[in-house]
């Protein structure tokens, strides 16, 4: 039973929650929480060790499913895992996972494609967001192009339920996603706040590929000059912009309106 937070994995988890160049120097990554470790077991990715609370994992039957994923097991006491877990919630698990490194060719369309392009996005809670819309959707991938975040970002994780794991979901430049796009067949339906467009008017029951760009910002000239269509969602206010996450939930839902309608 480990109760210090000087042990040296104890010391790794929390350099790896803390530092995203810890992150990507390692290829791995934190995961806390029973269902967002399920997902991520269930969807190919392989877990390094793993963390238990006995104190609070009351489910035997999910513990020992965990431990089948990996040869390393440590048990950490109550106050070890309050210092290291974002939340109370997550049932006493804590993972060393390692990351995958999807390329665009190995992303699977299905007939009519729904895809989401994020450029720039800089939120981690907005990315988790944004993907939990895209599980929830049916969206075929999530493409972060050029971004000012990094996927396994915590906040990412626990914004996106786990969703992270359940939606292809990748990075590359906006060059290498519009090539691919082009490939593929479909169309770029960029949002922005200068169209005249509404987005309800445009017809998604077509491959097509939402861009959507940051709040400040907007979309970058290369998606904007390359876009099949621009749309705006109207707005009744005095802002002029949604949340990013807001604005990708209402574009997707009206791509499953039409196709299911």
């Amino acid at each position: 039973m480990i109760s210090s937070i000087h042990n040296p994995r104890i010391k790794q988890v929390r350099l790896l929650m803390e530092k995203s160049r810890a992150r990507r120097d390692k290829n791995l990554f934190v995961i806390e929480g029973v269902r967002e470790l399920e997902i991520a077991l269930k969807n190919g990715f392989s877990m390094q060790y793993l963390l238990i609370c006995p104190d609070i994992l009351k489910n035997k039957n999910k513990a020992e499913w965990f431990r089948e994923h990996t040869s390393m097991v440590l048990e950490i006491d109550a106050q070890l895992y309050g210092k290291l877990a974002y939340r109370d919630s997550t049932e006493g698990v804590l993972a060393v996972m390692k990351g995958l490194s999807p390329g665009l060719n190995d992303i699977r369309l299905s007939e009519t494609p729904l895809v989401i392009i994020l450029e720039s996005i800089e939120k981690p809670g907005n990315l988790g967001a944004i993907l939990r819309t895209a599980d929830a959707s049916g969206v075929d991938a999530v493409l972060v192009c050029d971004p000012l975040t990094d996927l396994y970002n915590p906040n990412t994780i626990r914004a996106s339920l786990g969703c992270l794991f359940s939606v292809p979901t990748l990075t590359c430049s906006s060059a290498q996603a519009y090539d691919w796009l082009k490939d593929k067949g479909l169309q770029v339906i960029a949002a922005t706040c200068q169209s005249v467009t509404p987005y309800h008017q445009c017809d998604f029951k077509r491959p097509t590929a939402f861009v959507i760009g940051t709040e400040d910002r907007g979309l970058s000239s290369f998606w904007r000059e390359r876009a099949t269509c621009e749309v705006i969602i109207p707005m009744k206010g005095i802002i002029d912009s949604l949340n990013v996450s807001v604005a990708t939930a209402i574009l997707c839902f009206e791509a499953v309106r039409q196709r299911n309608g």
